[in-house]
């Protein structure tokens, strides 16, 4: 079974997202949105970054589209960062293990349908 790793940019995991919302494989986004699987593959580990124009085009291929909007900044993410800063390095360590196992349980229930 695949280690599972979280998304290294923000358009990564928004194609990512887009492609198992559509329930599409890389390949089959590729041959719908006329480019390679390996530039799927590139864009949805990070070691490419698309430009916002084929980000949008991209995610158009799974039939979804990508709608933003400007709100003013949330400080719970700062504050967050903060309070875990805050912690002695074994109890951040303990808390990011579970944050793994808790986001790793999620994605085989997404894979299997649960």
């Amino acid at each position: 079974m695949p280690k599972f790793s979280p998304a290294p940019t923000v358009a990564a995991a928004l194609l990512r997202m887009a492609r198992d919302r559509a329930d599409m494989t890389q390949g089959e986004l590729a041959a719908r949105a006329g480019v390679t699987q390996q530039a799927i593959s590139a864009y949805e580990t990070g070691r490419r970054e698309p430009t916002l124009p084929t980000l949008l085009r991209l995610i158009e291929a799974t039939g979804l589209e990508l709608r933003m909007q400007l709100h003013p900044r949330d400080r719970h993410d700062d504050a967050l960062a903060a309070y875990l800063a805050s912690l002695p390095p074994a109890d951040r360590a303990a808390l990011e293990r579970k944050a793994r196992a808790q986001a790793e349980a999620a994605r085989l229930r997404r894979v299997r349908g649960a």
